[in-house]
């Protein structure tokens, strides 16, 4: 219980963190459920809560997309209907294409965007991040073209795969 409390002051952990921090010094594996259980139960675990905050955390202080954070999520071990509501309900409000401008003027911080996207590789490397960073394809290529005209070639560009079909075939 003391290793529990010391990791969770560290930085909030999903349940399934948590169980295989302490997997890896119990001497007796029904101690770690015992202690995930008694943890749970005072409220100092919960997924629910933990996935809202990161969904927000991610949005307001990072400029994510959608597919990043619920990507992001998978990879910090949430249950994946878990990390999907939270999505969800942090992105309900979200105006995408201003979120991506965010996105941009974050990553290309002092640079004129109008005259930099006019390099098609620079152009590409936009996207490529825009991509990276969880925005869908139709809604980056929308910004993109405020910017550059070359951004109609983007089109042109095989549609990847939202992450969604995934329903969390991967944890």
């Amino acid at each position: 219980m003391n290793r529990a409390l010391v990791l969770l002051s560290g930085r909030a952990l999903s349940i399934n963190e948590l169980k295989e921090k302490l997997k890896r010094r119990a001497t007796t594996p029904s101690d770690v459920d015992r202690v995930i259980f008694k943890l749970k139960e005072a409220g100092y675990l919960n997924d629910g809560k933990l996935a809202e905050s990161f969904a927000a955390a991610r949005i307001e202080n990072q400029s994510f997309g959608r597919m990043r954070v619920l990507r992001d999520l998978r990879g910090r071990r949430v249950a994946p209907d878990i990390a999907q509501k939270a999505v969800s309900e942090a992105f309900r409000d979200v105006d995408e294409p201003s979120l991506i401008e965010r996105f941009l003027e974050r990553k290309y911080r002092g640079k004129d965007l109008g005259v930099l996207l006019q390099d098609e590789r620079e152009l590409a490397s936009a996207y490529r991040k825009l991509h990276g960073a969880g925005f869908g394809t139709a809604n980056a290529i929308k910004v993109l073209k405020r910017h550059a005209a070359k951004a109609e070639l983007l089109e042109d560009q095989p549609e990847e795969p939202e992450d969604e079909e995934d329903n969390g075939e991967r944890q």
